[in-house]
């Protein structure tokens, strides 16, 4: 039995809903014919729908003419034709567009260039005869260290929320269904398999939940797929609180779930508690389900609300003829040119000295690190993209230096493959056999006179897709295999060092800050990386990216490390989904049971990310929400709308930015929130509105960001439902969470 909700929950089911429709409503289109199929169904064919056909196919009704259901990896491209184990078919027409990863979307701060993302990439899914992306993947990015930040999106709800959204609503306008992953509360790959997540319900509601909520109520996803880890006990795929209380019944779901790939555990606890589809296999929603049925430990009515619920999917997503798919390259001139915006307005430039853009009168470039040239579409143990090319930053700097400008390049450190060297052969001088191997005297030298001869260095440091990777956590954010010190010995035999991090998450950037003229995060950035980061370089553009993380002075000062929250005392066990799929890369015969239980307790609450180190009075080396441009930005004239709001009202902010440069630029607003006279417990401040302004050079405009009443609620734990905490509200208007430039304060009434 479902437990009883509170009552202003249950009121809250119809927000995200326009005055005709709700966004799940597009699921429910098709009862009276779904009511006419499953009257026609045997039990067998509706348990077949339950689980599996293939590593990446679900099972439709063919007597009835319903195809089966596709899947495809992933959050930033379609992936390649795979077989058992995930191995690559071969196939010659099973390319596709690389987009930039989701940091690096994140970085835009543009909900608009997350809707053309989500729609290149579910216009491609169509083209290859594709009904499910498994994607977007919004989980917070908690820890530095995770593996799968370049997936992610952001460590805070709200930008994760809104740029969720946007994806979610470009994917299925294309005809695609979108699978949000990883629900819920998936911030760490150590131990995922098992981890028990412990957290408070406010925490899960106002900080974790929230992307999945958007991109539910508002977005419309039609499909969500439970994460591996447990929740407050229970695993996300059996997990009633979050399966059906939350997700159903309050927010309103009318989709369908699938596992993670091994992600099942239990036939009763899948069955009763809100699992659709069990991916892959069917020892728990296969026969066991008809023989439970049997014994009246099941009853079919159980089944016929999860092939409903399936069916609603099904018939919602048109199937795409065999005779129809992979006739044509997926990826085309419209969707490359989507990866290229992303890209160009995703280049975080984090410190410059005046060195950028390049001068025109530059004659010799020395491009140096083995980033400069690595390819990242594919790699690591989850999914790639099978790109019909990649413009890496060397191929986009030598296209685009002027005509005489030469470009030499030297690789300056070895690269590290780890677990990933015997998968893929690579071994020899240049591969290091640690993260922490010092600088080769004899690649640094050759870096080295290079860099003497040159008018300018780039220098191109951070991780790889091996470094950072689905299935394990980093174990630091320090840059590996010595290229701290390869960056201050480039300094001194060359002051005109711009160097460039290439990376999905944060890095340990002091050093390099210290010792570089010019700094930029540049991104797993797509195809066309390299060329739109030749074109911030050269000043074709005007970087205006901006960080979705905090780039912490060292990782003890995050909060999960600070608290010794992470990582876990105990040794790793094998990965969950290496140990079954990927056995080519892991090395072992299968899975093995964990040696024992562990879990992750989130005390640090609702103080993730920025949150933490502003409460906390935490100096960070780079804040939320920073990147600088090659113009400046003066802002000016703040107004509110009026000095007291209701439940029901909105906050209207205007305020006038201008654009103080001699080029074209972009800016993205911000606007935080603080609390100065709080009872309960609240961050320092917390983002609740951005806007992206276009400004011509001298240009000023008006800009009114909005704010709901509604969205500066918190979850009343012992009320168990949403509450406003009257008093003073702060409203603070800037250019990241540190750079507050304007101010004013309004008077919320508090309701409960």
């Amino acid at each position: 039995m479902r437990k009883i909700i509170y009552s202003a929950v249950l009121a809250l089911v119809l927000l995200g809903c326009t005055e005709t429709r709700c966004p799940q409503d597009v699921l429910m289109r098709h009862e009276d014919e779904i009511d006419a199929i499953i009257a026609q169904m045997t039990l067998e064919e509706k348990v077949q729908m339950l689980h599996s056909k293939t590593i990446m196919s679900s099972e439709g009704v063919p007597r009835l003419g319903i195809q089966d259901i596709k899947y495809a990896d992933g959050p930033f491209g379609v992936r390649e034709e795979v077989g058992d184990g995930f191995r690559p078919l071969g196939w010659q027409m099973d390319s596709a567009t690389y987009f930039p990863t989701g940091s690096a979307l994140a970085a835009t701060w543009s909900p608009e260039l997350a809707y053309s993302y989500g729609n290149g990439i579910g216009q491609e899914a169509r083209r290859r005869g594709k009904d499910v992306m498994l994607g977007p993947a919004i989980n917070i990015q908690r820890l530095p260290v995770g593996g799968r930040s370049y997936e992610y999106l952001s460590e805070d709800p709200f930008l994760s929320a809104r740029l969720a959204v946007g994806y979610v609503k470009g994917m299925q306008d294309a005809g695609t269904a979108a699978c949000i992953k990883h629900f819920a509360l998936n911030n760490q790959e150590t131990n995922r398999g098992s981890v028990n997540v412990i957290a408070d319900e406010r925490t899960m509601r106002e900080i974790y939940l929230k992307p999945f909520e958007a991109a539910v109520r508002e977005g419309g996803a039609m499909c969500v797929m439970p994460a591996y880890n447990k929740v407050n006990g229970d695993y996300c795929s059996e997990n009633e609180h979050l399966l059906n209380e939350i997700l159903r019944d309050e927010w309103g779901f009318k989709g369908m779930t699938v596992s993670d790939w091994g992600g099942t555990h239990s036939t009763m606890g899948a069955a009763l508690h809100g699992l659709n589809v069990q991916m892959t296999g069917d020892n728990y929603l296969g026969r066991p389900v008809i023989d439970s049925i049997a014994t009246g430990a099941l009853t079919e009515d159980i089944v016929d609300a999860k092939v409903r619920e399936i069916l609603r999917l099904r018939l919602a997503v048109r199937p795409v003829p065999e005779d129809e798919a992979n006739k044509v390259q997926a990826s085309q001139p419209e969707t490359r040119a989507i990866a290229r915006t992303v890209a160009e307005k995703s280049i975080v430039l984090l410190q410059n000295n005046g060195i950028l853009p390049l001068s025109p009168d530059i004659r010799k470039i020395a491009v140096i690190g083995r980033n400069a040239d690595a390819f990242t579409a594919s790699g690591g143990m989850g999914a790639g993209v099978k790109t019909p090319y990649e413009i890496t930053p060397l191929a986009g700097i030598r296209k685009r230096a002027p005509e005489g400008v030469e470009v030499d390049y030297a690789p300056a450190y070895k690269n590290y493959l780890g677990m990933f060297a015997r998968w893929t052969g690579q071994t020899g001088p240049d591969v290091a056999v640690a993260l922490d191997e010092p600088a080769d005297p004899a690649m640094l030298e050759e870096a080295l006179a290079l860099a003497r001869e040159a008018d300018v260095v780039l220098y191109f440091c951070g991780t790889n897709k091996t470094i950072e990777s689905e299935g394990m956590d980093r174990t630091d954010i320090k840059l590996p295999v010595g290229q701290d010190a390869i960056a201050y010995a480039l300094a001194a035999a060359n002051p005109n060092l711009v160097t460039v991090v290439i990376s999905g998450g944060p890095c340990e950037l002091a050093s390099v800050t210290e010792c570089s003229a010019a700094l930029l995060q540049g991104w797993w950035n797509g195809l066309e990386g390299g060329t739109a980061l030749a074109e911030v370089l050269f000043g074709d553009i005007a970087p205006s990216g901006k960080l979705p993380f905090s780039i912490p002075f060292k990782l003890q000062d995050s909060p999960a490390y600070a608290l010794h929250n992470f990582p876990p005392e105990e040794e790793a066990e094998e990965d969950l989904f290496g140990a079954k799929y990927r056995k080519d890369i892991v090395g072992q015969r299968g899975p093995r049971m964990p040696r024992y239980k562990q879990t992750s307790e989130y005390t640090e609450g609702l103080l993730v990310g920025y949150r933490w180190f502003d409460t906390k009075f935490i100096p960070v080396l780079y804040p939320f929400g920073y990147g600088l441009s090659y113009v400046d930005f003066e802002y000016s004239d703040i107004k509110v709308s009026a000095g007291q709001f209701e439940m029901d009202d909105r906050i209207k902010v205007s305020f006038t930015v201008r654009n103080c440069g001699n080029m074209d630029a972009e800016e993205v607003a911000q606007l935080y929130v603080g609390r100065p006279e709080a009872k309960i417990e609240w961050p320092a401040k917390e983002l609740k509105a951005f806007q992206r302004v276009s400004l011509k050079a001298g240009e000023s405009r008006r800009v009114t960001l909005s704010v709901p009443v509604e969205d500066l609620r918190y979850w009343d734990v012992e009320k168990n439902g949403w509450a406003v905490e009257g008093g003073r509200l702060d409203i603070l208007v800037g250019s990241s969470s540190k750079d507050i430039r304007l101010n004013c304060f309004v008077s919320l009434i508090g309701l409960k």
